[in-house]
């Protein structure tokens, strides 16, 4: 039986013989330039006519930059009194701002007889005076008054106003909540907040530690505030447990003459 006669396709396909031939595909390269030349010349004369009327608008007016005059107030402006102006107060004698020795209380022999700690003094209080004594430098140590009492053979009370210059930084406050931070960190502490002072905190430690200078075993609370350019520290140091009451009265007590 013959095959069946076949045209060669310009794909190289076979189609029947006597099948309509391929439509030829249409040129669309110069329509699509041109109708996209008509787009182009329709934006740039939209853009000519919205200059034109533009330009044939009155301009308007820009608001003016005076502003009006503003009259000064008439009178005297009152000054603040010593009462309301805190840095009057702590400007002064700062030692009379520490809270009153309790009646019966003897006062502690490691308070100075004039009331004030040089720097190199309280530096010498802490654990590394050296490196104290540079950090207190660096943050403009001004002065540092200080009280303390013992009261019979039970109870130490140590309280310290620590005043710094404050040019370049918020050093009470820094102070403060390094030595919040430290207390933090040690384990078992109980901690609350002063009332009235922001972020004051008030310690209690649970267990009692030996103090190497007597042998004796004490129980130990501390508090530490700041108001302005001073920043409060208070140690109590008893034979038996301490109440969080006890410390944090005393806290307040002592915050509220600042």
């Amino acid at each position: 039986m013959a095959n069946d006669p076949v045209e060669r396709t310009g794909t190289g396909a076979a189609a029947p013989s006597g099948a309509p031939a391929p439509a030829r595909s249409r040129r669309r390269g110069r329509t699509a330039r041109l109708a996209g030349a008509g787009a182009l010349l329709g934006l740039v004369a939209g853009v000519c006519a919205g200059y034109l009327v533009q330009a044939e608008r009155e301009p308007t007016r820009l608001p003016s930059l005076s502003q009006p005059v503003i009259g000064k107030a008439e009178g005297d402006v009152e000054p603040l009194s010593a009462a309301e102006d805190r840095k009057v107060r702590t400007d002064g004698d700062l030692r009379k701002l520490l809270v009153d020795k309790p009646r019966g209380a003897r006062t502690a022999s490691w308070v100075p007889q004039d009331g004030w700690m040089e720097l190199a003094e309280y530096a010498d209080h802490f654990s590394r005076p050296g490196e104290k004594f540079n950090s207190l430098a660096t943050d403009q140590f001004r002065r540092a008054a200080v009280t303390g009492w013992k009261v019979g053979t039970s109870s130490v009370v140590d309280i310290r106003l620590v005043q710094y210059r404050q040019e370049d930084s918020m050093a009470a406050a820094d102070a403060t909540h390094t030595m919040e931070d430290d207390v933090e960190s040690a384990p078992g502490a109980r901690s609350w907040s002063i009332q009235g002072t922001g972020d004051g905190m008030a310690y209690v430690h649970p267990r009692p530690v030996v103090d190497y200078g007597s042998g004796r075993t004490l129980y130990s609370a501390e508090a530490y505030a700041w108001r302005g350019d001073v920043a409060m520290e208070i140690w109590l140091f008893s034979n038996g447990p301490i109440a969080e009451k006890e410390i944090r009265d005393l806290a307040r007590r002592q915050m509220e003459r600042l």
